[in-house]
């Protein structure tokens, strides 16, 4: 205290600096007399402010409230929490590395048209990372705009419903409420201010239904065009980060030419090498685009559609197809003409990397497509290496649990081994996640490593494969449990809604409730008691249209397609195989159908001779545990590394 005093007679002799600070008042002093005594003591020129004490009535058991909105609140807690943590948007990249990006994978696209169904996929260097599924009778909702009509406001839950036509009212959170053309300047951002029951309302649709919910709206408009993003009555510009420097200053000084009045730009990757002309033709389009759904807003009555997007195969041609893509098949006489006209209007120097798909034989069967498809709707993904990927989908989440599997190491020792299996599947997981369109919260379990610098190196080799994934995403952090935690944005159903129905027996849960214990004799060791009990007799096989049941990549049973995994009388087979081998599974290897069902292969050898020895053995033996010294069948590596927990790698 003295030093403070000292400091503060030093700081005050001088006369000319202002100083400000803030006192606590204590309780039962009067708030005049402890001013009026501090201004005896203190400089000239010196501000004080007496804190107000706390309520101490208020109970700190007691639910409070946020001022003004929360969702509007959580948006700027996000943003505060990220400036803290160092997390920053990804830095301008040099030519040089645009184009070493480039140079390192080959892309091509494939387009198959069948009946009413489309189906895109993009390949790079030959395997499968995106697909698209469009349908005649399921149309996406994403990007139309609406004249909508409010249903009910929720103050309590900062929504509103709002009626666009499409039978199950879609959802307007507040967060998206476009609060500047409600006129509120000044007020509070209130959704209850803005919105009243029975307003009509212009709106755009971000995200089809899902399950339960309805469509996500957004009262803040956005029209997409080849090179740009037409944004009305914004003012902002931006230009994507996946472009070089110098290709970013040359799209800026074009801006300053074509840019609108009372709107917003954002350019987009594909604009590369675009000329002035072309952008300007684009803003000019989008501007008559805008213009007409404003006319149309004044004559319609809601509900009713202003504007719809073109068709999935224009609109992925649209966003995707750009210098990167090699070329560009396409298998159907009704999408390559509207494809054609498409490219040859927007982009006649792309028009040259189309090719039509000629051929007697199936253009997915000939770049496997449809095989690749059926491994990624499987619960397990097989490493090159030997090693897995588990994936599950939760209410809440979808996990991802990384395992060695039958990956024993090229030498070295046990962190060595689990940091490239660790580095072989952030790989896998990026692939996955894209062709599996994963969205929603993702925690990824990685096996342990005990060296910091190994983890900084998985979790970088994450990022850089991140980078080649156009949905936006996010990894938070990396919890105390060493696992990762990221997010990604959800705006589709996903492969696997696409190729599946939910189980009828057991509604998409993976397990047959029973009113009684149901005996488990026939898996591992079921308990004391379980080898005195009799085997049920085994059930009449079931035809194959019943018995198409998957292993889903939620790990709850769901009915798929023929590409699926078919399980009859207990033995899994694959179809596309001839001999019923998992097709990703590595050669050499003899599964068994509970292998095949989540548990690890058994080690070579073993596992021919439990079949064998099991056919012998009596059925009072079925529940007793393994002789020791034999394997059992279990995965030689789990999700932990740690020493005396039978999770590493030991024989």
């Amino acid at each position: 205290m003295a030093a403070e005093e000292a400091a503060d007679d030093a700081e005050g002799a001088g006369g000319t600096a202002k100083r400000r600070r803030r006192r606590r008042r204590s309780s039962g002093t009067d708030t005049e007399g402890t001013a009026a005594a501090a201004s005896a003591d203190d400089p000239p020129n010196t501000v004080v402010h007496v804190r107000s004490p706390r309520d101490k009535s208020a109970d700190v058991t007691d639910v409070r409230a946020v001022k003004g909105s929360t969702r509007l609140e959580a948006k700027r807690q996000r943003r505060r929490e990220g400036r803290e943590s160092g997390r920053r948007r990804p830095p301008i990249i040099t030519e040089s590395e645009f184009l070493a990006r480039r140079e390192a994978v080959e892309r091509s696209m494939v387009v198959r048209q069948r009946a009413d169904r489309t189906q895109i996929a993009v390949l790079e260097d030959g395997v499968l990372v995106e697909h698209y599924v469009d349908k005649a009778s399921h149309q996406s909702y994403v990007g139309n705009v609406y004249l909508g009509k409010v249903q009910n406001v929720l103050p309590s839950m900062e929504a509103a419903f709002v009626d666009i036509g499409k039978g199950r009212n879609a959802v307007l959170y507040a967060g998206e409420v476009n609060f500047d053309a409600s006129g509120l300047e000044g007020e509070s951002k209130r959704i209850e201010s803005a919105l009243k029951s029975g307003q009509s309302i212009l709106v755009q649709v971000t995200k089809d239904p899902i399950g339960h919910k309805g469509a996500r709206l957004t009262s803040q408009v956005s029209l997409p065009g080849r090179y740009l993003v037409y944004v009305p009555g914004a003012s902002m510009t931006g230009i994507s980060r996946k472009l070089p420097d110098t290709e970013r200053s040359r799209l800026k000084q074009i801006l300053r030419e074509v840019m609108p009045e009372n709107a917003g730009v954002i350019v987009r990757t594909a604009a590369e090498g675009a000329s002035a002309e072309e952008l300007s033709r684009d803003v000019s389009r989008l501007a008559a685009q805008w213009e007409a759904i404003e006319k149309k807003a004044k004559t319609a009555s809601a509900p009713d559609l202003l504007y719809s997007e073109p068709d999935l195969t224009l609109r992925v041609v649209r966003d995707i197809f750009n210098e990167d893509f090699s070329n560009l098949i396409i298998a159907g006489d009704g999408e390559w003409d509207l494809v054609d006209e498409y490219v040859r209007y927007v982009a006649p120097h792309l028009a040259e990397r189309l090719q039509r798909w000629d051929d007697a034989g199936d253009v997915f069967a000939a770049h496997r497509i449809d095989e690749q498809i059926a491994k990624a709707l499987e619960r397990k993904v097989w490493l090159p290496s030997g090693g897995s990927l588990v994936i599950d989908h939760t209410e809440a989440m979808t996990v991802i649990d990384v395992n060695t599997g039958k990956f024993t190491g090229q030498g070295g020792n046990l962190e060595q081994t689990v940091t490239r299996n660790n580095l072989e599947a952030a790989e896998e997981i990026v692939r996955q996640l894209r062709l599996r369109d994963l969205g929603g919260i993702i925690v990824i379990d990685f096996i342990d490593m005990v060296l910091e610098s190994n983890r900084e190196l998985v979790l970088r080799r994450l990022l850089e494969c991140l980078a080649r994934d156009r949905t936006k995403h996010q990894v938070a952090e990396v919890t105390s449990l060493g696992l990762v935690q990221m997010t990604r944005k959800r705006v589709g159903s996903g492969l696997l809604e696409a190729f599946s129905v939910p189980c009828e027996q057991c509604n998409g849960r993976g397990v047959i409730i029973s009113s009684e214990p149901v005996d488990h004799a026939h898996g591992r060791d079921s308990g004391r008691g379980a080898a005195q009990r009799p085997p049920k007799p085994a059930p009449p096989p079931k035809p194959a249209s019943e018995s198409q049941v998957q292993a889903n990549g939620t790990g709850h049973g769901e009915v798929a397609g023929p590409a699926a995994v078919v399980a009859v009388n207990g033995e899994v087979t694959h179809p596309e195989e001839p001999n019923g081998q998992a097709p990703d599974e590595p050669a050499g290897t003899e599964g068994t159908a509970s292998e095949q069902n989540g548990d690890a292969p058994a080690r070579t050898g073993r596992a021919s001779r439990s079949r064998s020895s099991r056919s012998r053995r009596p059925a009072a033996s079925a529940g007793a545990p393994a002789r020791g010294g034999e394997a059992t069948g279990e995965e030689v590596g789990g999700g932990d590394s740690g020493a005396g927990t039978g999770d590493g790698p030991s024989d």
